[in-house]
């Protein structure tokens, strides 16, 4: 009878616990649904308050996203950084993603996970959440309306010491860990017809190129100035602070084709452990879209605008500029209406003044730590207004093969330093234009066993051949370019 009863009171109170819990989910759904929506907010709002008088603890939300345009918050980032190895100590649940070269893994906790930390005595506890549409909602992207955030519970009594120096240390260390875990990109810009939340405005692959300023076939002292340039930059926040100007720093390459200006950029990115941006004109429909892309670049970059005399038409466009301003004033009102109408409708385009102030304008100061390269195989069909001081620093010339990139080229591809065939290679080199390129593909090994000495006399032989005309050299490609580029501005 004993047992019978106790059952019974079980099973009661079980049964009195799940009807209270359908009773709150009943009400609540229903005070959801039909309570107008100002109402239901004042009485959370007067709810919160009454709770606080009895609840001891503060929190903070750091949203994973911000702003009008949605750039991922910094802040979130370096929590989410700091958290990693507690998260692996305390948490049950974790994530893995890949870092570094793609094959190391770093873990944070899962979401709704929650982990405690310690400063100066004070406990606190960090908690992962994640939000999602109430409603069903068909898309190719379900993430873009999903919700991420980390919040920080704390006591009230510690609330000062908590976001005055908690706060700045949780920053200051896990920016220190995401640069030593961060695996580096490649970016390149999407068109902007594809831009939304799920799909962003650059797109990244892991930046793996081998290329180092060891590797670099270039004159060793040239080669040591550019080094001690890069260097200097990179250590010149205070400098740059105390002189009034934004930390950035502006390079121009230019030589003939297949000396090695992208190679360059490689050497630089891995020497400074930067990411590159890899911007393409011709895919911006006009300058707010290449401002929008500025603003969501970010520090510890290089933003690398290649062949930029083939993406704009920079050196005609002052002229037309001067020739549409002529022609204005020879029309009459109607003709210049209809005419104004007419260039409103057809799509914009990037102008030399927005790549200017790209360069060296407001907009050039968002996101410090910034290097800007621009390459181009025909410096002088620059407009000069671009590569003046301050926006282009230093003008930097890819010549064609020397002795002394030869010697770096031998000892990479050859593994040797001197041979007796370096003095008449040497020699040819002084009276012949040729590439580093060039230089390499004779030195590439052509089947397998393919000795020193034949690839060196390979070379020798296209040396020569390219001294005695047998091969068109760059120079005259390019006289044979300026050509035809001035026939067709007389046409």
């Amino acid at each position: 009878m004993d047992d019978f009863l106790s059952n019974l009171s079980s099973a009661m109170a079980t049964f009195t616990f799940f009807y209270s819990t359908a009773t709150f989910v009943f009400i609540y759904a229903m005070f959801r649904d039909h309570f107008p929506q100002h109402l239901q907010d004042d009485i959370q709002k007067y709810g919160r308050k009454l709770v606080n008088f009895a609840y001891p603890y503060s929190q903070i939300t750091f949203d994973e996203f911000t702003g009008k345009y949605m750039r991922r918050s910094e802040a979130f980032t370096a929590i989410e950084n700091y958290l990693s190895d507690k998260s692996v100590v305390s948490a049950k649940r974790l994530k893995a993603d890949a870092v570094k070269d793609g094959q190391s893994l770093v873990l944070s906790m899962d979401y709704h996970e929650e982990v405690a930390d310690e400063f100066n005595g004070i406990k606190v506890w960090w908690s992962s959440n994640r939000t999602t549409p109430r409603s069903f909602q068909f898309s190719v992207y379900p993430a873009v309306d999903e919700k991420r955030y980390y919040k920080l519970t704390f006591h009230n009594r510690h609330k000062q010491i908590i976001t005055e120096s908690y706060l700045a240390s949780v920053m200051n260390e896990g920016k220190a860990i995401g640069q030593n875990n961060r695996l580096r990109k490649l970016y390149t810009n999407n068109p902007s017809k594809d831009w939304n939340g799920f799909n962003p405005k650059w797109s990244y692959v892991a930046f793996e190129h081998p290329a180092s300023f060891d590797t670099l076939a270039m004159d060793a002292n040239k080669k040591q100035e550019i080094i001690n340039d890069i260097n200097k930059f990179k250590m010149g926040r205070d400098y740059y602070q105390s002189i009034g100007k934004a930390w950035k720093r502006g390079y121009l390459l230019y030589g003939p084709p297949g000396t090695g200006k992208s190679t360059m950029i490689a050497a630089m990115a891995n020497h400074l452990e930067y990411d590159v941006y890899d911007l393409e004109l011709t895919a911006i429909k006009d300058n707010t879209e290449l401002r929008r892309l500025l603003i969501d670049t970010s520090g510890k970059s290089i933003l690398v605008i290649e062949d930029i005399d083939c993406s704009l038409d920079l050196m005609g466009e002052r002229e037309s500029k001067k020739r549409k301003i002529k022609e204005d004033s020879d029309m009459d009102p109607i003709s210049k209406k209809v005419k104004k109408e007419m260039e409103e409708t057809t799509d914009g385009k990037v102008t030399l003044s927005g790549v200017l102030n790209c360069v060296d304008g407001l907009w050039s100061s968002c996101g410090g730590e910034r290097i800007i390269i621009f390459t181009t195989n025909y410096i002088e069909n620059l407009d000069p207004a671009l590569i003046r001081r301050g926006r282009m620093d230093l003008l930097i010339e890819m010549p064609f093969c020397c002795f002394e990139a030869f010697k770096v080229l031998a000892k990479n591809y050859l593994k040797i330093n001197s041979h007796k065939l370096f003095e008449q290679i040497g020699e040819l080199l002084g009276k012949t234009n040729m590439t580093p390129a060039d230089v390499a593909e004779n030195l590439i090994p052509k089947f397998e066993g393919e000795n020193v000495e034949l690839r060196l006399n390979r070379l020798i032989e296209a040396l020569k051949a390219t001294k005695n005309g047998g091969a068109c050299r760059p120079n005259q490609k390019r006289k044979r370019r300026n050509s035809n580029l001035t026939n067709k501005k007389k046409k």
